[in-house]
């Protein structure tokens, strides 16, 4: 077993050997470990790195007490369970629509195509007021709006929250589900929208 240092002083040593045991021991003491929570990952960099991953689009959307529609773009959807039928997505938490979602009974993922994305955009932007008016739409069963022409929509009920870091984690118990087939999906890759022949975007 090799021997740890201390500050104390052997009969044998010299002031220079005294010297530089006391300063290793001084710097074991100072040295403290790197705490679990300190960030040491560039968040640009590691934001640029996930976008590597290509994704789907979609629209979540639902309603308020008051009747007002509310929805808006990610591209955070994944499927999570197949019994029961679960998915998840996921919402910044500074979001004004954060509440919104947190209280609602029901919302509907609404996976959109090629020729939705300007629809995407529009519900992505803070400048656009009446987003619905963006694209024709019904309302479920469960008073939620569903959008016309999606390459799929799944009606969930708001069945667990989690906190996740700066996001909140919703998970959706799907509830009903449709599917347009001859529709091609939007695609997201690196930061702008792709498609399934050309993914770096280009036409």
């Amino acid at each position: 077993m090799t021997p740890t240092a201390t500050l104390q002083d052997s009969p044998s040593q010299t002031a220079a050997q005294r010297q530089a045991v006391s300063a290793q021991a001084l710097a074991a003491a100072d040295a403290k470990p790197t705490p679990s929570n300190v960030n040491v990952v560039d968040s640009r960099a590691f934001r640029q790195a996930l976008g590597h991953f290509p994704t789907g689009v979609a629209i979540v959307t639902t309603r308020c007490p008051d009747g007002r529609a509310v929805g808006l773009t990610i591209n955070s959807f994944t499927s999570l369970s197949l019994e029961p039928p679960l998915v998840m997505w996921s919402l910044v938490n500074h979001s004004p629509s954060l509440e919104i979602f947190q209280n609602c009974s029901h919302f509907a993922i609404n996976v959109i195509s090629q020729e939705q994305i300007p629809v995407a955009m529009g519900f992505a932007s803070s400048q656009v007021k009446d987003k619905f008016a963006l694209v024709s739409h019904v309302d479920g069963d469960e008073g939620v709006p569903l959008l016309d022409d999606c390459v799929a929509t799944f009606v969930c009920e708001n069945y667990r929250q989690h906190e996740g870091g700066d996001h909140t984690l919703f998970i959706g118990q799907v509830v009903r589900h449709t599917t347009l087939t001859e529709h091609e999906p939007a695609v997201f890759h690196r930061g702008r929208f792709a498609n399934l022949s050309t993914p770096d975007g280009d036409r």
